[in-house]
């Protein structure tokens, strides 16, 4: 089964659309709202990069599938996958390895094919692999670079790999191959000055880049709002309680009062920041509107579950959550996901 594409959640940025994969909730629903986050009420700061920062578990709402299966009497294993190494409600997978991106593509694959080599009763029901070769290549060289063909080549070489190992061992496995967002061409010549449009000494500045968050400092409400709020030459600003509903976006308080989202292929950035000799912004960026086409995800399905040859429309990503709670057969924690989105794909 493939998808004419998937929709990812949006801000269409990796933690995001990772964890809403794989608890079915929505970014503004299981709080990992962002790559960087500042939570007001604690002060705290997420930061993808920094594990000393993301290891907390109350920054990680929702059950993510992992914690229901070893809950359930399933075993999983995660070779890498954003919050996989927190103990999200007290639980860890049975086979689990902290993000290293200096393990190559192949060598994550036979890490993960050694778990299946495991005694029936250790043996994980439930397996992530992770590939983080493409959206590198796309962020430093473009997303039409040779770099990026490159490392789909090296993707699916991995994925041979993988499909060699099953074969060798007679495992007839579901596998359900995803990316989490799209890519759109990017660089230094689309940036949007936010000096240029607000004071910035009277605003807190959250984040900055596809999309930026921020609020005002107290009694600048209403002048911050007057000139951010609205169209702007190359971005959207809106007020958190106004985002399009059909972002599911808004209602989280890690999110912050105002919130902008950059034109394709643009980002947002502060005067700063341009100048400062270390300033850097990527050829190929994501982030920007979930509508775009540019930001529309990969969804393969194969294996004795599924049905052969078939090709289904677009779908949210939420979705896949109760797909892959229906195959391993386990109870699905609350989400946002409809079974009957993708009940059709199946035998």
């Amino acid at each position: 089964v493939h998808a004419k594409a998937m929709r990812s959640a949006f801000p269409t940025l990796t933690f995001p659309n990772h964890y809403t994969l794989v608890t079915g909730l929505y970014p503004d629903h299981h709080g990992i709202v962002n790559n960087r986050i500042v939570d007001p009420l604690s002060g705290k700061r997420f930061v993808y990069s920094d594990k000393t920062l993301t290891a907390d578990p109350a920054w990680w709402g929702g059950t993510p599938i992992w914690v229901s299966a070893e809950r359930q009497g399933k075993h999983a294993g995660t070779m890498f996958w954003p919050g996989s190494d927190v103990a999200i409600e007290g639980v860890r997978p049975s086979q689990w390895v902290p993000f290293d991106k200096t393990i190559a593509s192949n060598d994550r694959v036979d890490r993960a094919i050694t778990w299946l080599d495991l005694p029936a009763e250790q043996r994980p029901a439930f397996m992530t692999l992770y590939f983080e070769a493409v959206d590198h290549a796309g962020h430093d060289f473009g997303p039409d670079s040779a770099e990026l063909n490159a490392a789909l080549k090296e993707v699916d070489t991995a994925l041979a790999r993988l499909l060699d190992g099953l074969k060798r061992r007679d495992i007839d496995a579901n596998l359900v191959i995803v990316s989490d967002h799209g890519m759109t061409a990017a660089g230094e010549d689309k940036i949007s000055v936010l000096d240029r449009i607000v004071d910035m000494q009277k605003i807190n500045l959250i984040g900055t880049g596809v999309v930026a968050g921020l609020a005002a400092k107290p009694g600048n409400e209403a002048e911050v709002e007057k000139a951010l709020l609205g169209a702007h030459d190359h971005m959207r600003c809106w007020h958190k309680s106004e985002l399009p509903a059909r972002l599911h976006y808004g209602p989280n308080p890690r999110i912050p009062p105002i919130f902008c989202v950059a034109d394709d292929g643009w980002q947002i950035s502060t005067q700063q920041y341009l100048d400062s000799p270390k300033h850097h912004f990527s050829k190929g960026e994501h982030g920007y509107d979930n509508d775009d086409p540019k930001m529309q995800a990969l969804f393969v399905a194969h294996g004795p579950a599924f049905k052969r040859g078939l090709l289904v429309p677009e779908f949210d990503n939420v979705n896949v959550y109760p797909l892959l709670v229906h195959i391993l057969g386990i109870r699905p924690a609350p989400n946002d996901g409809d079974f009957a989105v993708t009940q059709g794909m199946l035998r």
